[in-house]
């Protein structure tokens, strides 16, 4: 699916293409109402600020970032971006199959033995990075552009990308294995009305322990991850054409209004626009 004329009051478009089904990108034309709450992705996430300042939070670490500004998300980081003020606001956005990626990342050296080496980096204002991004961003949505093209420059890209991090440090969240134990449960199942007591009994945790601990250490509480894990399960759903009542009842949601008004809450666009 190309990407598609955004709607006139929102400036969101979204874009697939079924010869790289490992990419997604979208782009916010004017963001100044544009709120997210803080979610998670199951993919790869890199964007850039092209106009506009944004309130960045990834995991612990929050800081100002401003045009030129590249942000950088790894598979289940817990992270919100909104403008500051009401001030004009435009980025773009790419969501990356980690396992794609990872593929990449052992032709270039990693170990094989890990399906995806996460950044240590959250943003980066290198001037190449942004310019880098920008012209693959436009290669990707290019109606014109042959398929094996825009293969290629995805290849280049993240070569690219990858160079321009220090790739050596792994990620501290990695370390508490109940903790991942407890998120794995709870994304494995996040289609059923899940009971604090099975999460506990899957992690080998006591109630108390994993509300504080995972909030401290995914920055939600263990029911907002299960909210977005839905909402991360139903974008699948739509774009695989699926209609919005029949996600709504096959990612758990009592009924469509509640589904709805959940998935703008995380994604802040409507399932209808991102069906599109």
């Amino acid at each position: 699916m190309r990407m598609s004329p955004p709607p006139a009051h929102s400036g969101h478009q979204f874009w697939r293409d079924a010869s790289l089904p490992f990419v997604e990108a979208r782009a916010i034309v004017d963001g100044r109402k544009v709120r997210y709450a803080k979610h998670s992705h199951e993919t790869f996430s890199i964007g850039v600020i092209r106009y506009g300042r944004t309130d960045y939070i990834n995991q612990a670490t929050r800081q100002h970032a401003g045009p030129g500004s590249v942000v950088v998300m790894n598979p289940g980081d817990v992270h919100g971006c909104n403008p500051i003020s009401d001030e004009p606001w435009s980025y773009r956005m790419l969501y990356v199959e980690p396992t794609w990626l990872g593929r990449l990342q052992h032709e270039w050296g990693f170990s094989a033995n890990q399906d995806f080496h996460p950044l240590a980096a959250t943003m980066s204002t290198a001037p190449a990075l942004y310019a880098d991004f920008n012209r693959f961003f436009d290669v990707l949505t290019d109606d014109a552009a042959d398929p094996l093209l825009r293969q290629c420059a995805s290849v280049a890209f993240f070569e690219q990308m990858q160079s321009s991090f220090d790739p050596a440090t792994p990620m501290a969240r990695d370390a508490n294995h109940k903790l991942a134990r407890a998120a794995d449960y709870i994304s494995d199942n996040c289609s059923a009305a899940l009971k604090l007591e099975d999460i506990c009994a899957a992690a080998d945790l006591s109630p108390s322990y994993l509300i504080r601990a995972f909030r401290k250490h995914y920055g939600m509480t263990p029911h907002t991850y299960l909210l977005n894990r839905r909402v991360q399960r139903a974008r699948g759903l739509l774009k695989g054409g699926g209609a919005i009542a029949d996600v709504a009842l096959a990612t758990g949601f009592s009924d469509q209004a509640h589904f709805q008004r959940i998935f703008k809450h995380f994604l802040a666009a409507t399932p209808g626009q991102y069906r599109r």
